[in-house]
């Protein structure tokens, strides 16, 4: 068995008459956080979309477990326990915070889609929240939703884009210690702006500069850390 839940090998993909990846390979470890930086433009949205199946690559695959999923659905991959949080709407607005919930529980078998309690204990905040539309809760809250969302489906692999942008410090926070968490045992794949927060929770960093892989970090390295920033930053 490959110590890698997912494998990406020279995935080319875009939008109709815009290439925008070329070529990116990369694996993600069974635990752990794995990061991915680069201005906008650069690719990483697409990449994310490429890989739960909402953009068709012109080359490359995916491999599950040594399983190539190149040509799945959203739908089968999620069924495989690959969970996604978007950047943008996070949630179902008109509905409450339970019924998102419920709705991300749907993988699981029928007689424990309705156990919050898993979530809750992630999340404890969202316990007085259960019956609030969640179009009516601040940016921050309706992240923490999507992601409490995603994990109650008990994913293998949790994938996100951008979770902290426009979110209030003190909820980044919380966010931050939920995953370092959930990621001792899972895998997660992070789409962030924030370096501090990515390098506090990741063991590896991936820049990504014109749809390309143009650096790999390890947030153990100090130095390279402070070069990375440099690159965003200038």
């Amino acid at each position: 068995m490959s110590d890698k839940y997912l494998e990406i090998n020279q995935l080319s993909g875009g939008y109709e008459a815009s290439q925008v990846l070329f070529d990116i390979s990369f694996g993600i470890p069974r635990t752990g956080v794995t990061a991915i930086v680069g201005r906008n433009g650069a690719g990483k949205s697409t990449l994310l979309q490429t890989i739960m199946g909402f953009i068709k690559p012109t080359s490359g695959s995916i491999s599950h477990e040594g399983v190539d999923i190149t040509n799945s659905s959203t739908y089968s991959r999620t069924r495989l326990g690959i969970g996604y949080v978007p950047q943008d709407r996070p949630v179902f607005s008109d509905l409450t915070v339970r019924e998102n919930l419920i709705i991300g529980a749907s993988r699981l078998p029928r007689d424990q889609r309705s156990n919050l309690a898993p979530v809750l204990e992630i999340f404890p905040k969202l316990a007085d929240r259960l019956d609030q539309k969640a179009g009516t809760m601040s940016g921050g809250e309706r992240k923490m939703v999507g992601i409490a969302r995603a994990l109650i489906g008990q994913p293998k692999l949790l994938v996100m884009d951008e979770p902290t942008e426009g979110v209030w410090h003190g909820v980044v926070d919380e966010i931050k210690d939920r995953l370092i968490i959930y990621g001792k045992t899972n895998a997660i794949l992070i789409v962030e702006q924030n370096l501090d927060f990515i390098s506090a929770i990741s063991s590896q960093i991936l820049l990504i500069e014109r749809g390309v892989i143009s650096q790999r970090v390890s947030t153990s390295e100090k130095s390279e850390l402070e070069l990375l920033r440099k690159k965003l930053t200038v």
